[in-house]
């Protein structure tokens, strides 16, 4: 079925497991380009450049910026820069296909004020606050006071939520993508991006 392509931005707090479940969500449904990020932090054991995120040095991010290269772009934990590089997720749009993004709510945001109309927000919950801990815990990617830090930022996340159309509760893996997967389905009909011509005289 032919439409209108759209955003659809993913955010959640870390530990909610999103990089896993929009694995399974690209996977699972066709047509749509997964934007890839561009962030300055080092990667984490098993990502790969390019495919995970775009591995960039303060410099050349910087550089990024001063271009109009970035669709968005912030300064989080520990002074690392994030953003979304514009020229891929435009030629993507402009070849009919949708647009899948991870980013948070101020890149949400900044995203709504350009493309108004076409951002599908959903929200990742984790099944609880201790099993958030719990799976941040597991994960041995940060010391004591880091993890502190993103419990902190996960409480004033959560309550940012609000701010989404949708939410999924990510108890399970597959279970959580089905239901993005529904979601992205269900507004390609919306009757408003439908692109059909019903020639009836």
């Amino acid at each position: 079925m032919n439409h209108k392509p759209f955003i659809i931005v993913v955010s959640a707090p870390s530990g909610a497991g999103k990089t896993t479940i929009l694995k399974e969500v690209r996977r699972l449904v066709s047509g749509v380009f997964y934007s890839v990020s561009a962030t300055t932090r080092p990667p984490r054991p098993g990502e790969v450049d390019g495919v995970d995120y775009i591995f960039v040095t303060k410099k050349e991010f910087e550089r990024m910026i001063e271009s109009g290269d970035l669709l968005e772009w912030a300064k989080v934990f520990g002074g690392e820069y994030y953003g979304t590089p514009k020229s891929p997720v435009i030629k993507a749009l402009e070849a009919g296909m949708d647009v899948l993004m991870d980013l948070d709510i101020q890149g949400k945001e900044s995203l709504e004020a350009m493309y108004d109309g076409s951002i599908i927000s959903i929200f990742l919950l984790p099944p609880s606050f201790e099993e958030l801990r719990r799976r941040l815990n597991g994960r041995k990617t940060e010391n004591e006071s880091e993890l502190q830090e993103r419990l902190s930022r996960a409480k004033v996340e959560l309550k940012w939520a609000e701010n989404y159309q949708y939410w999924v509760i990510s108890s399970l893996i597959d279970e959580a993508a089905k239901g993005i997967v529904s979601i992205i389905n269900a507004e390609r009909m919306r009757r408003e991006r439908v692109i059909f011509n019903l020639d009836i005289d």
